[in-house]
């Protein structure tokens, strides 16, 4: 790598919240009722890391912090018809549409995680929500494969997004979010 022409956009505990959360839901995911024990673990580790990435937001580089990259969901949408048109700017951290299934799956993962402990709640009385009781186990089952199959085509959409911006802006940025550096 030649110094002069990158720069650390990712940094390494952001670099491992990533990756470590890219393993935490599909692990969740595929493991579902068969492997029930791996499955809470899974979750667990997603509710971890998601509490990290909230604090990051705020104290990690700069190009971790929210307010650096939050934009308004009309910024989003003119970002992703610039990128329909294929003449997108480029952006050294995440860019207005990036920015945008950030917080999607921020919530997405949320979501499914504070349903997962009230099904775990309901149905094992076990984990932080073991109180809820099981009256609606059912609904809190539904309202939890709702989010974790929402969350898994978002993962998908994000996937097809970085693949179309590497191509566009010709990067790698699965490459970028290895090693934490991109092009100036």
């Amino acid at each position: 790598m030649e110094s002069q022409a990158l720069i650390k956009v990712w940094d390494l505990p952001l670099r491992i919240f990533h990756w470590l959360l890219v393993a935490g839901f599909f692990i969740a995911y595929l493991t579902e009722d068969d492997l029930l024990t791996v499955h809470v673990w899974a979750g667990y580790l997603v509710s971890g890391l998601l509490v990290f990435r909230l604090i990051w937001g705020f104290i990690g580089n700069d190009y971790a912090r929210f307010s650096n990259f939050l934009c308004s969901p009309a910024k989003s949408i003119a970002y992703l018809k610039d990128l329909i048109a294929l003449k997108t700017q480029r952006y050294l951290g995440h860019n207005p549409a990036g920015a945008a299934m950030i917080v999607l799956l921020l919530v997405s993962l949320l979501m499914t995680v504070i349903t997962g402990f009230a099904v775990y709640g309901a149905d094992q009385a076990a984990g932080p929500l073991a109180a809820i009781g099981s009256a609606n186990e059912k609904m809190w089952e539904e309202v939890h494969e709702f989010f974790a199959n929402f969350t898994l085509i978002l993962v998908v959409v994000h996937v097809i997004g970085v693949a179309v911006e590497s191509y566009i802006h010709h990067e790698n940025l699965v490459r970028a979010m290895l090693h934490g550096f991109k092009k100036k």
